[in-house]
């Protein structure tokens, strides 16, 4: 089994906001997959399916931002699952947007929700996916940065980087960390910058 467990905060007010574009991307392959998310008995919301028989879930937390490692400390509770086959899916101001990087394990990066995740596992030993959401504004606005939702334009642009984010969550349900690492490197062209992104997957954070 493997989980893709997207950061974002739940509500109407936050669709769209930068910090939500890990509940953007799961969204996306949920609707590409026909999924629908459903409460469940704890602190998150999920989808379950298969994909080339590896069963596998989709979980959006209902804790906030900062308070991610709650929702997935209680999913760690009720399903038993290897770190390893742990998904986290989460925006990055330290990169440009639309940017994309995989990490196998690592810090934090100034991520409160990613922090929040180490500190209730007590490890930072789980594979993570990060997308760009760029860093223009001035000291002390990043709060208000993040909870700002892409205008039209940005967001249009933004698409093939999505859809290519959910291309990457599908190489890793279906074979884990290896396989999405080496469809990121053959289509890293798509990034932007192959140079880069080669060089980057495999270092740690």
């Amino acid at each position: 089994m493997r989980a893709i467990f997207g950061i974002g905060n739940p509500g109407a007010e936050y669709e769209n906001t930068r910090h939500n574009a890990g509940f953007d991307i799961l969204d996306l392959f949920a609707e590409k997959h026909s999924l629908l998310f459903k409460p469940s008995k704890g602190d998150f919301y999920f989808a379950g399916s298969s994909i080339e028989a590896t069963q596998f879930y989709l979980i959006k937390p209902i804790t906030y931002v900062n308070r991610s490692g709650l929702a997935v400390l209680d999913f760690f509770e009720k399903y038993n699952i290897e770190l390893e086959d742990f998904l986290v899916v989460a925006d990055d101001i330290n990169l440009d947007i639309g940017k994309i990087r995989i990490r196998k394990s690592g810090g934090d990066g100034g991520h409160n929700g990613i922090a929040s995740i180490i500190y209730h596992l007590n490890t930072d030993q789980f594979p993570r996916l990060r997308f760009g959401i760029g860093s223009d504004f001035q000291k002390g606005n990043m709060a208000s940065y993040v909870l700002d939702k892409f205008d039209s334009d940005t967001r249009t642009s933004l698409e093939p980087k999505f859809n290519f984010a959910v291309e990457l969550i599908e190489e890793f349900l279906r074979g884990g960390i290896s396989p999405m690492l080496n469809y990121f490197s053959k289509n890293s062209v798509r990034d932007n910058d192959k140079s880069e992104t080669s060089s980057e997957v495999e270092d740690q954070e």
